[in-house]
């Protein structure tokens, strides 16, 4: 067998694996974080640290009764959470975790497919995710159930406008839709963050939401629908459930830092590439420096996800109107006026410059606005 196939068909593998892995070890982290905060302890009975606590609550769910309700739907009961996770994990498929791997004189990109509509991919499975959901809460023939996925589904819709008007901007300056030439687009320290600083801002809020964390978990309220869409489910299938949403924010922080942070990029990455391969080759030097990139992608991630945590044990659950307002009213227009202040600024070619001043103006019309009209004022 060619070797080159294996040492491919190892890395879609990998990618695989480490999804699982992380997302995994995101309910630990989720509950050290939320012990810190809250100046509790946290997991510390599974193994030493309680490191072992993500596999003791895999067999709870795995060794639990498995019952489907007498009324629901058998077959769309089951392929609710199995379309969850699905579609969860198939998004990795197309982020460059790396640049490339010299072995046997060709060169192996450290990404599982490499498509010129990496991100049209992305939107495109991530969309499919509300129907997991959708599909879950109607089977369930569950009132509570079907009002969390209803809420659900009308949330997902809502926040991908503006999370591809925030999208837009990005690739216009990329002028590409494959995921890998955006992160070459942002070689160094040319990150777009510094181009788009609305757009980040727009993109990082509509992440929490299609992930339905805190603030936005709206869809599983425990306090109004009991557990929301997936009321009625128990062992392994509420697992893949309640899994999903963690493979979901290990996907939507790898996306974020693709887009923004520029992905495996990083500050002297030049000067690394050139040392490496002076002192140890140019096939292992490149492939040193191809490990460097991505651990310190790798490093963006886990930033991103200690952020999601933070956010869910600091800030209240929104009302569900302020949740639609916000979208509709907030972000969607937010996200059109960032994407006409990009296209002044590529015309302009001062990029840099007109969008931090397109940012600041508009900043100062909307605190002119409040100031002389005032602002509605609601409780949480």
């Amino acid at each position: 067998m060619d070797s080159v196939f294996i040492i491919k068909s190892l890395i879609i593998l990998g990618i695989f694996a480490i999804s699982l892995t992380i997302a995994a070890y995101e309910t630990y982290f989720e509950r050290v974080i939320a012990a810190f905060i809250q100046d509790r302890v946290g997991p510390d009975r599974a193994g030493p640290f309680g490191l072992l606590q993500p596999l003791a609550d895999a067999g709870k769910l795995f060794f639990k009764e498995d019952f489907i309700p007498g009324m629901a739907d058998k077959w769309l009961f089951i392929l609710g959470p199995s379309l969850a996770m699905l579609t969860a994990l198939m998004t990795s498929a197309v982020i460059p975790f790396g640049d490339s791997i010299l072995y046997d004189g060709q060169e192996i990109l450290v990404q599982g497919i490499e498509v010129n509509i990496g991100i049209l991919w992305v939107f495109g499975v991530v969309s499919l995710g509300v129907y997991g959901i959708l599909i879950g809460g109607w089977a369930s023939n569950n009132k509570y159930s079907l009002y969390g996925a209803i809420r659900a589904a009308s949330q997902n819709i809502s926040y991908e406008l503006a999370m591809g008007l925030s999208i837009i901007a990005v690739l216009m300056m990329a002028s590409s839709l494959s995921l890998r030439t955006i992160v070459e687009s942002q070689h160094g320290m040319n990150w777009n963050i510094f181009y788009q600083p609305l757009g980040f801002i727009i993109f990082l809020t509509c992440s929490f939401a299609e992930c339905n964390r805190t603030p936005f978990d709206l869809p599983e309220s425990e306090n109004e629908l009991v557990a929301g869409y997936h009321t009625e489910y128990g062992s392994m299938k509420l697992g893949l459930y309640l899994f999903s949403e963690y493979v979901n924010m290990f996907i939507s922080s790898a996306v974020i830092a693709t887009l923004f942070l520029g992905g495996f990029n990083y500050p002297g990455m030049d000067w690394v590439y050139a040392t490496m391969t002076e002192n140890f080759g140019a096939v292992v030097g490149h492939n040193l420096s191809t490990l460097a990139g991505t651990l310190v992608f790798f490093a963006k991630i886990f930033a991103f996800i200690f952020l999601f945590m933070w956010v869910r044990w600091t800030l209240p659950r929104f009302r569900y109107d302020q949740l639609m307002d916000l979208g509709w009213k907030g972000l969607i227009p937010l996200a059109i006026v960032n994407l006409i202040i990009t296209a002044a600024a590529e015309l302009s070619g001062h990029a840099l410059l007109v969008n931090w001043i397109g940012l600041g103006v508009f900043i100062a019309l909307v605190y002119a606005w409040s100031a002389i009209f005032g602002t509605k004022k609601t409780s949480l």
